[in-house]
């Protein structure tokens, strides 16, 4: 997505292949933007600092809480924007080209995914490396026969695989201390220093982990209503079943008989709130709400903050356990 869309809108599928085309044609330009201006080489260097690339904003958390102030770390996404639909400009091809490390997550932006690919296969870390992603077909909820072909039909189209591995902490841990081995490898002289970032990055997020152990462990109800399926890594780590209107791809409209399908099950399981994302538009949420008497709220997939969010990815994650609680009824 353009910076100018608003976070509601979304690109259409017909217009996926078009990504590649703008990302190919932006390297066109990445010559003449690497060599002018300050802004094509943020990226390369701030001072004696290495330049890294974040496809999205997870990414940028671990690559500057682990890099530190060794590291000038470069988001390729606005704060706002959606970044499934990211289209590359050339200077931001410019900064892929020459940055030291470019840390992304293959198969969740198919422009940065050309743009490496084409531009520096060599200095880039793909972060699904790092853990075992989860299929499409386990991150749906599909214990219905509708429900296990529309799994199917969403593994095929987004490639197989669920990408949101960081809404698990633990996870995330283990990415970070990739991460460290990968900017030791490009400045061994801070690799010693990176490590002990990454250790003192896993301390923190096991003690994330546990809050949502404890927090989640005697509730009223299980099961999550979302507008998409982007909690399988959560569900799976804490013991929820979650119910998604919509598939991983935010840009799938749910079919009517969809639509009462979840709405019979949050009749079923008694829910008292419908999900949706700070990205997104609340409307599926709000009309399966409306339908079973439950009210909507967010629920933050944590793709990207929001712009003019002061928190960072912890305060997020605990403002998704605090309503998860309140939603599922725990004590």
């Amino acid at each position: 997505m353009s910076s100018s869309n608003t976070p509601g809108s979304r690109t259409s599928r017909i217009f996926r292949p078009r990504l590649a085309a703008v990302a190919a044609t932006a390297l066109l330009g990445a010559t003449a933007l690497a060599g002018c201006g300050d802004d094509g080489g943020a990226a390369a260097a701030a001072g004696d600092r290495l330049g890294v690339v974040a496809a999205f904003y997870p990414l940028q958390f671990v690559a500057e809480r682990v890099g530190g102030d060794a590291v000038s770390v470069t988001n390729l996404v606005k704060p706002g924007a959606e970044p499934h639909d990211l289209e590359l400009n050339p200077q931001q091809v410019g900064q892929l080209t020459d940055a030291r490390l470019v840390v992304y997550l293959k198969g969740f932006q198919p422009a940065v995914d050309e743009a490496v690919a084409q531009n520096n296969p060599d200095r880039a870390f793909d972060a699904s490396t790092a853990v075992p992603l989860l299929t499409a077909t386990e991150s749906a909820h599909s214990h219905e026969e509708g429900e296990e072909e529309h799994a199917e039909e969403e593994e095929a189209a987004e490639g197989g695989s669920d990408p949101h591995l960081w809404l698990d902490p633990t996870r995330l841990a283990t990415v970070a201390d990739a991460v460290a081995a990968k900017l030791g490898e490009a400045d061994p002289g801070h690799a010693a220093d990176f490590t002990a970032r990454a250790a003192a990055l896993r301390t923190e997020l096991t003690a994330l982990d546990a809050e949502f152990t404890a927090g989640l462990k005697t509730c009223e109800r299980r099961e999550i209503v979302t507008s998409h399926t982007a909690f399988a890594y959560l569900a799976e780590r804490y013991q929820l079943e979650q119910i998604g209107i919509s598939g991983i791809s935010t840009e799938d409209e749910p079919s009517p008989q969809r639509l009462a399908e979840v709405a019979a099950e949050a009749k079923e399981h008694g829910a008292t709130t419908i999900f949706f994302e700070t990205l997104v538009s609340p409307k599926l949420a709000e009309t399966i709400a409306q339908e079973v008497g439950a009210k909507a709220a967010v629920l933050d997939p944590i793709e990207g903050l929001a712009d003019g969010a002061s928190g960072d990815y912890f305060t997020v994650m605990r403002t998704n356990l605090t309503s998860l609680k309140a939603a599922l009824g725990c004590s």
